[in-house]
């Protein structure tokens, strides 16, 4: 593939895709909603998925195309446009970003909204490919504050799930992007081993040399404590996704980074380690 767009190009798992396709010696182009924001490595475009006249424009002169969103309430609408203009552009090969165990059916609304776009590709003929990753360990980021102070909670308990690092992400989505053989297959992408949260706080503390205690929390709890910070429908669906790993339903661990990529999926230890500067506290810094 000589050029190919990564949507949400500033995000997680985007930042770390441009660096991962440039290696490859593929031409990228990053789109972003920011017309003021210049992505390294890129060629930038300006685009809104709710804008299906600049999506076309990024997407002209595209081989292959990553697509993720910015979550929101309609995402399974912008994604199936998206994937709509990608074929009528003769865009050639389509990945999405989907989530584990995502289904029709699935009392989590997330993983149904995944799932209805996985069907729509179905329906296109287009060369596409699926990534369905587990929860992401950069997830804890947003947990940075608490756990700099020595805690955090989520309403989990013991269960155990298969995290993955986002670089790896990445990385599986760089090959499928740029090799041969993924057309039509669904990767399921975890970290090499299932971690519950309590492990989760035993490797920060180790990493950071500081105590670190996870506190399960019950939905009312974990719900009053975000309301405010989240849009209702998304805090919904977050205590759905929660009641889905508490059920132990995200512990199964899949090999397809080291199949994709030919190395092993990082660690919780990796990832605690690399990002420990996130978890000190300010004064310690």
């Amino acid at each position: 593939m000589n050029t190919v767009l990564v949507t949400a190009a500033t995000g997680t798992v985007g930042s770390a895709l441009i660096p991962a396709l440039r290696a490859r010696g593929v031409t990228v182009r990053a789109m972003t909603r920011d017309p003021g924001r210049v992505v390294p490595g890129a060629e930038t475009v300006v685009a809104d998925l709710r804008d299906p006249g600049s999506v076309a424009a990024a997407l002209k002169g595209v081989d292959a195309a990553f697509l993720n969103s910015p979550s929101a309430e309609d995402a399974a609408a912008l994604q199936i446009q998206f994937a709509d203009l990608a074929r009528d552009a003769g865009v050639h090969r389509l990945v999405l970003l989907s989530q584990y165990a995502a289904r029709a059916d699935s009392p989590v609304r997330f993983l149904r909204w995944h799932a209805e776009v996985e069907a729509h590709l179905r329906t296109l003929g287009l060369d596409h490919t699926v990534l369905r990753p587990n929860l992401y360990l950069q997830a804890l980021l947003a947990f940075a504050g608490p756990i700099a102070q020595g805690w955090f909670a989520a309403p989990i308990g013991d269960a155990a799930v298969s995290a993955i690092d986002t670089r790896d992400i990445a990385a599986a989505a760089a090959a499928v992007l740029t090799g041969t053989g993924h057309t039509g297959h669904t990767y399921t992408l975890t970290g090499p081993r299932a971690v519950t949260h309590h492990e989760i706080a035993e490797a920060l503390a180790a990493a950071i040399g500081r105590e670190v205690t996870f506190r399960d929390a019950s939905a009312e709890e974990f719900t009053a404590a975000l309301t405010g910070l989240l849009p209702p429908w998304q805090l919904d669906g977050l205590v759905e996704d929660y009641a889905h790993y508490a059920r132990g339903e995200a512990a199964e661990v899949h090999t397809s980074v080291a199949d994709l990529t030919g190395h092993p999926a990082r660690d919780l230890t990796e990832f605690a380690r690399d990002h420990a500067a996130q978890f000190t506290p300010q004064e310690v810094r």
